[in-house]
């Protein structure tokens, strides 16, 4: 089958890799319908995640079952399915706190790729989740985007406590931040504040729900949250970017007794220990549990309550990948989806 290989450092290829199996009685093997390029790939396609071998690319999919193991019990071939970014058994302890991006026997299917033609997925039943029938071609977008980015964000948006009568900050104008704001505005946010300076990216955080726009960055950033809340910083903040900068501004846009939702793959970041300790934030984070949301997000898409396939730009054939990188890498892209 084709797939995407990351060689090195900017060098993507699509070439042709082992057909998937059954491995184990739990695994399912699904052909996509699609799948895309996430701004995670691009720490990786830059470098600065090391890449010492040829890697398989793609955590993201939707697609068809095509086969599954004895014990599979949640799915079977001919479902379309849209599947978490982590595979998890869906049994453990962590799992059943709603935690199964950190499962007791959590496997990456970034390590699998799903840039590609067909993927096993490991841990069917508590990873994959079939949609009503099959879906009309306008919400595949969609539902992709609820493998990663949608509910990223909405996980982002869950962990800052946004509520009614909230007033939230979004730091990061990427796929992950434009998916919190309308998250937020789902989850019935009074007010939510976009911090980019990418004016396509400002248009459609607005079509999300963010009701004002702050360009500036780092301490400027700050104080213009500031500005804008009375003083006092926002209730909710999602940092959906990674880096220390984006970190500290969203710590110090948050108003004592806020909450920060982050899930920016951190890169160097490093925490002020008295600095925290006198803020009195909330700080809740990490890898998104993907598959705690994918029920009620495939429901809301299904019905076309929400449209986050809007957050694809850019959409290519497979054995286009590596434009896809390129341009999501220039800024020419928010995201690249592949159609297989």
């Amino acid at each position: 089958m084709r797939g995407v290989v990351l060689h090195s450092p900017g060098d993507v290829r699509v070439e042709e890799r082992p057909e998937p199996r059954i491995e184990l009685p739990t695994d399912a093997v699904i052909r996509l319908a699609a799948t895309c390029v996430c701004g995670s790939d691009l720490w990786s396609y830059r470098g600065v995640n090391d890449v010492t071998e040829p890697s398989p690319m793609g955590h993201e999919y939707v697609g068809v079952v095509e086969e599954v193991g004895a014990d599979v019990r949640t799915v079977k071939p001919g479902d379309f399915v849209v599947g978490s970014f982590m595979a998890s058994d869906g049994t453990c302890e962590i799992c059943q706190a709603g935690y199964q991006s950190r499962c007791a026997h959590v496997q990456p299917v970034g390590a699998i790729g799903t840039q590609a033609e067909r993927a096993r997925i490991p841990w069917a039943d508590g990873t994959l989740v079939a949609t009503p029938g099959m879906p009309d071609a306008d919400l595949v977008p969609s539902l992709l985007a609820a493998s990663d980015v949608l509910g990223t964000g909405w996980f982002a948006a869950d962990a800052a406590a946004v509520g009614p009568g909230k007033t939230v900050a979004v730091v990061g104008d990427g796929a992950v931040g434009l998916l919190g704001i309308l998250a937020a505005r789902e989850l019935g946010a009074e007010r939510i504040i976009a911090m980019s300076r990418h004016e396509s990216r400002q248009r459609l955080a607005r079509e999300f729900g963010a009701t004002d726009i702050v360009v500036e960055r780092g301490d400027a950033g700050v104080e213009r949250i500031k500005d804008l809340t009375g003083g006092y910083g926002a209730h909710s903040v999602i940092e959906a970017v990674g880096t220390q900068e984006s970190m500290m501004q969203a710590i110090r846009s948050t108003r004592p007794g806020g909450h920060v939702g982050f899930v920016g793959v951190s890169h160097g970041v490093e925490l002020p220990g008295q600095e925290m300790f006198y803020s009195a934030i909330h700080l809740h984070g990490g890898p998104a549990p993907v598959r705690r949301y994918l029920p009620e997000l495939i429901e809301l898409i299904w019905s076309r309550k929400i449209n986050p396939g809007k957050v694809f730009d850019l959409t290519l054939p497979l054995e286009e990948a590596a434009e896809g990188y390129r341009a999501m890498d220039e800024r020419r892209a928010i995201k690249t989806l592949l159609t297989v």
